[in-house]
């Protein structure tokens, strides 16, 4: 099953579903990282590469975060609060808040992060992880 997730990390473990996601936040008291992409968007494909070379967003990915790949929609509407386009990174965090305060840099699609915007993607990892802390 991981296969078709290759090329985001190898050494990171996929939850399988949006609901195994939500259950292992809770459990570890993790925020779940949900990546939506679909396999055939090149943005995807750049965005895939410059997430997987990069060092700290693989390592807080493999350590602090329960991570979850989608390529096709929930029916949680929480997931998609500005639409359904793909690249886009949402955060769940424990309490099974969809945070839509964690956002990225344009404002005409809140969630889409682009390969050269990984530092504001790794901010957004910490502010996740730091939410939590604080909120919880």
């Amino acid at each position: 099953p991981f296969v078709l997730f290759l090329g985001w990390g190898d050494e990171i473990t996929w939850v399988q579903t949006y609901e195994e996601g939500l259950y292992q936040a809770k459990k570890s008291n993790k925020p779940l990282m949900v990546i939506h992409h679909l396999e055939d968007c090149q943005y995807c494909q750049a965005l895939k590469k410059a997430f997987a070379e990069n060092e700290e967003i693989q390592e807080m990915a493999q350590n602090n975060f329960i991570m979850l790949n989608l390529m096709h929609e929930t029916t949680d509407k929480n997931l998609s609060p500005d639409g359904q386009y793909v690249p886009r990174i949402m955060f769940v965090d424990p309490s099974l808040t969809v945070r839509a305060d964690i956002t990225g840099r344009y404002s005409n699609r809140l969630y889409t992060y682009e390969p050269q915007d990984m530092m504001f993607l790794i901010e957004n990892m910490k502010k996740a992880l730091r939410l939590i802390q604080t909120e919880l």
